[in-house]
C-alpha cells in the first residue's frame, strides 16, 4: 500500500448488501477505475480490507475479488495506522459496537443504516464522533436515484409552485418460504432481532422528506404482522414477531401532508418497487427509481365524476416523462466517492451520523405511535 493510497475496512462485506452494493458495486469499481477523482483532477487511490466471522468465506471472496487483504481480527486491523476508514455494514445489532471501537482507534466512520437499535445510542454515536473530531457519514442510498435527482431539480426550479403533499407506495410480496424462498432473511420478521420495516424504512423516508420537502414535526404510523408464520432458511417455519407492513402519515415543515405505505406483502401492480407522487399548485410529478413524469396546471384535465359511465378517458396519457439527461451512475458508488473526498479534501458531505440519528428517532416514533394510536411529535434535533 503506497503512502497515498486510502485504506478502507468493509466489515459485514459477505452479507447481502455489503457484498452486492458497496463491495462489488461501489469499491471494487472505484478501485478499478483507479481510485477516486480529487478536485485537482487527480486520482486518489484505494485498498480494501474485509472483515468477517469466517475466514475460508473471507479468502474465497477475496482470491474471487483480487483483494489481498482480509482478517476476522477487528480489533488488530483497527489498530493498524494503514487502514484510514471503517465501513460499517452489519446487521443493526452489532453495528454499535464496532462504530464506537473505530471512533476509540481514530478511524473516520461510514456506515448502512439504520447507525443504532436506539436513538439514544444514534445520538450518542454523533456525540463521540464529534468529541474524536473525526468524519463520519451514513448511507442515504434513496437521494442518489436517478428518479429522486430528477425530483430534486423539478423541486429546485420551482416547477411545483407550493407543495401540498406527498404519497408514497412502496414494496413487493417477499415469499412466505414454503413454496418458494424468501428474498429477504429471515430476522427481517423478527423483532428480537432487529427485524421490522418501520425499523428498516422510516429511516429511509426521513432523510428522503428531510432533505427533499422539509423535516418530519410529528408522525401517525399503524403497522401490522400481516404473515404471522413464515419458513426460515432451514426450512422450519418460524414466528414472525416484526412489522412487515406499515403505514404512515408524516406532518412535514411547511405544512406539507406526506403519506407512505411501506409494505413487504403486497403485490406490485405500478411500474417500480417504489414511486412517490408530489402534488403542487403549479403541477405534479411521479417518480420512482428511474421514472419520472410530470403533469402542470396548465395542462391539467378535467375529471368529471359520473359512476354511471364507464371510464374511456386515458388519464396516464396526460403526463409527461421527464428525459434522462445525464448520466447517473450506481448512487451508492457515487455516495461512496463524496464521502472519500470528504475525507480525503473536507469536501461538503451532510449525511453525518446526526442525520442517521434523526432516522432511528422517526423509527421509534413510528412504533410509538402504533403502539399507542396516537400522532407522535417530534424535536427538531
Amino acid at each position: 500500500m503506497s503512502e497515498s493510497t486510502i485504506g478502507i475496512i468493509v466489515n459485514g462485506a459477505t452479507g447481502r448488501m455489503g457484498y452486492r452494493q458497496h463491495l462489488v458495486r461501489s469499491l471494487l469499481a472505484i478501485r478499478d477505475q483507479g481510485g477516486v477523482v480529487t478536485s485537482d483532477g487527480s486520482r486518489q487511490q484505494i485498498e480494501i480490507m474485509i472483515i468477517g466471522r469466517n475466514e475460508v468465506t473471507l479468502k474465497e471472496l477475496a482470491d474471487k475479488h483480487g483483494i489481498e487483504h482480509y482478517t476476522t481480527d477487528l480489533d488488530a486491523a483497527l489498530a493498524d495506522p494503514r487502514w484510514q476508514i471503517y465501513f460499517d455494514a452489519l446487521v443493526t445489532q452489532a453495528r454499535v459496537k464496532g462504530i464506537k471501537k473505530a471512533i476509540a482507534a481514530g478511524k473516520h466512520v461510514y456506515t448502512e443504516k439504520p447507525t443504532a437499535e436506539s436513538s439514544e445510542e444514534a445520538f450518542e454515536l454523533a456525540r463521540l464522533a464529534t468529541e474524536a473530531g473525526i468524519k463520519n457519514g451514513v448511507v442515504h442510498d434513496k437521494l442518489y436515484l436517478p428518479g429522486l435527482q430528477k425530483l430534486k431539480r423539478l423541486i429546485d426550479s420551482g416547477f411545483f409552485g407550493q407543495i401540498l403533499s406527498v404519497r408514497g407506495e412502496f414494496g413487493y410480496w417477499v415469499f412466505e418460504g414454503d413454496w418458494q424462498d424468501a428474498q429477504r432473511p429471515s430476522w427481517n420478521y423478527r423483532s428480537e432481532d432487529g427485524g421490522g420495516i418501520i425499523v428498516d424504512m422510516f429511516p429511509h423516508w426521513n432523510y428522503v422528506f428531510e432533505n427533499l420537502f422539509g423535516r418530519v414535526e410529528s408522525v401517525y404510523a399503524r403497522a401490522a404482522t400481516h404473515i404471522p408464520t413464515r419458513v426460515g432458511e432451514d426450512g422450519q417455519p418460524y414466528k414472525a414477531t416484526a412489522d412487515d407492513a406499515a403505514y404512515g402519515v408524516f406532518d412535514l415543515a411547511g405544512g406539507i401532508v406526506a403519506q407512505v405505505n411501506s409494505s413487504w406483502v403486497v403485490r406490485v401492480d405500478r411500474k417500480e418497487l417504489v414511486e412517490f407522487q408530489v402534488d403542487g399548485t403549479l403541477g405534479s410529478a411521479v417518480v420512482g427509481l428511474f421514472g419520472a413524469k410530470i403533469q402542470p396546471r396548465n395542462a391539467t384535465p378535467r375529471p368529471t365524476w359520473n359512476p354511471d359511465l364507464a371510464e374511456t378517458h386515458d388519464y396516464t396519457a396526460d403526463w409527461l416523462e421527464i428525459p434522462t439527461n445525464d448520466v447517473f451512475e450506481n448512487g451508492f458508488k457515487t455516495q461512496w466517492e463524496q464521502f472519500l473526498l470528504h475525507v480525503i479534501e473536507d469536501a461538503p458531505h451532510p449525511y453525518d451520523f446526526l442525520a442517521g440519528a434523526r432516522g432511528v428517532l422517526l423509527a421509534e416514533a413510528g412504533l410509538e405511535s402504533n403502539a399507542t394510536g396516537r400522532r407522535i411529535d417530534l424535536p427538531n434535533s
